[in-house]
């Protein structure tokens, strides 16, 4: 690899020489450990680092295969990962890459998460978190703003937001039902309306150049991207296998009711659902995860996605803290392997959960050409788009009510948390400070609040 972040002129004639596989492997090493920051930080890094530094894929390739990852349900970051390790060294490279960038996040949250479990009632980290759930309400409001500046182009898609509000909010309209109901609207309104539903803006333009990379606009598809129908056939195939026989295990060895075998179902269901990004589908964990298992409370999960947003990896990783907590505190194991039950269904509902993103991309990525910006591909997910920002605001009242009121509306109110709650949105839309510069004042606040003045 080269070690200069700033190539000198005689290489910005030429493309860098061939990436080898171990080369690549260390670099999405490294990633995993580095990519804070959520899907806009890690793709940020991404960009930085193999197009602009490196040269890999030149900025066209790097755009065209982010666009088609935008489209599908999963963290895009991480399918972005996935798509340039199978672009570069065929289906064990994007394995690598996609697997490098969930393991570090994987095994960091459940040390973080039997911290928290076994821990959570010290005064340190009692008020580390009491600094931190506030925080996280702000942080939430900040992502349905993001979501619905990109998202709400036209009243119609306002309207799909309204909507999607209301249905999750007063009639508690299951997660997976807005979403359907999303995808048709937006499937006849490309039909009907198609102004009103082109996907506008998309991450920019691909008219930039760093040079000539060693995948260029005009390399040739390298013979293994080339779409095969056998290769098809084989990966629906293993895919299938690779879902199927550990629930068939699950379910024969331990009962379809048992936990871990509930929780592979409903987190395989939530992979399917995650149009939009993890913000979108935290309300469906929520729904499943606290109100119908049990698996953790209203507070740990509030707790847990704190815990995500502090973490390498992607966001949806909190789906292994909401893991970690049920197998931890329904004692799986029995009362002496508490942290063995935890880290078993962590693992497990990761597996469930990105199963699905790796097969997207291995399965769909020769078809991208025959896909991308096809009005009847892309008018649904705009729509879904637009009701994910009703469903978004709904999970930032959901935090709201549970941060400032505690005890219900007919405990007190909490001001000191509705200040740091304040203080966060004003750092995080005035000042434009990051997550994490945010998570870690409002601890620090926490702490102090706590030890001090409580």
């Amino acid at each position: 690899m080269q070690s200069s972040s700033t190539p000198s002129p005689l290489t910005d004639a030429t493309p860098p020489p061939p990436i080898s596989f171990w080369q690549a492997f260390r670099f999405w090493l490294k990633l995993g450990f580095i990519s804070f920051g959520g899907p806009a930080g890690q793709i940020a890094i991404m960009h930085s680092e193999l197009v602009e530094r490196q040269r890999w894929l030149s900025e066209r390739r790097f755009l065209h295969a982010l666009n088609y990852c935008m489209v599908l349900p999963g963290p895009e970051a991480q399918q972005l990962a996935t798509y340039i390790g199978w672009l570069m060294h065929r289906s064990w490279g994007g394995i690598v890459a996609g697997g490098l960038f969930v393991l570090p996040s994987l095994l960091i949250l459940i040390a973080l998460s039997w911290i928290y479990i076994a821990f959570g009632e010290l005064p340190l980290v009692a008020g580390l978190f009491y600094g931190i759930k506030p925080a996280v309400t702000a942080i939430v409001v900040q992502a349905a703003h993001r979501i619905g500046t990109r998202a709400l182009k036209n009243n119609i898609l306002w309207g799909i937001a309204a909507a999607s509000f209301v249905a999750i909010f007063a009639l508690n309209v299951p997660f997976p039902a807005i979403v359907l109901g999303a995808a048709l609207i937006g499937y006849l309104g490309g039909r009907l309306m198609p102004d009103h539903f082109k996907v506008g803006g998309g991450h920019g333009s691909a008219s930039k150049s760093f040079g000539p990379a060693i995948i260029d606009d005009t390399t040739p598809p390298p013979a293994h991207t080339r779409f095969r129908w056998p290769r098809l056939v084989a990966l629906l195939i293993i895919g299938a296998l690779l879902w199927l026989l550990p629930m068939a295990a699950l379910t024969l060895s331990l009962g379809w009711d048992h936990t871990f075998t509930q929780m592979g179902w409903f987190f395989t269901k939530a992979a399917l659902l995650t149009f939009g990004g993890a913000y979108a589908v935290l309300p469906y964990v929520y729904q499943g995860a606290v109100t119908h298992y049990g698996w953790v409370t209203p507070t740990q999960m509030i707790d847990g996605l704190a815990l995500g947003e502090t973490t390498p990896g992607p966001l949806i990783m909190v789906v292994a803290f909401v893991g970690f907590v049920g197998g931890y505190v329904k004692s799986l194991f029995g009362p002496d392997a508490l942290f063995l039950a935890g880290a078993a269904a962590a693992t497990l509902v990761t597996w469930f959960t990105f199963l699905p993103s790796f097969l997207f991309i291995l399965i769909g990525a020769p078809l991208v050409e025959s896909t991308h910006g096809d009005l009847k591909f892309t008018a649904p997910l705009t729509a879904i788009t637009a009701a994910v920002v009703g469903v978004v605001i709904n999970l930032a009242l959901f935090f709201g009510y549970h941060v400032l009121w505690p005890q219900g509306f007919a405990g007190a109110f909490d001001w000191m948390s509705a200040m740091i709650a304040l203080a966060a949105a004003v750092a995080l839309f005035h000042f434009k400070r990051t997550v994490m510069e945010v998570i870690a004042a409002c601890a620090g606040a926490g702490l102090v609040v706590t030890l001090l003045l409580r």
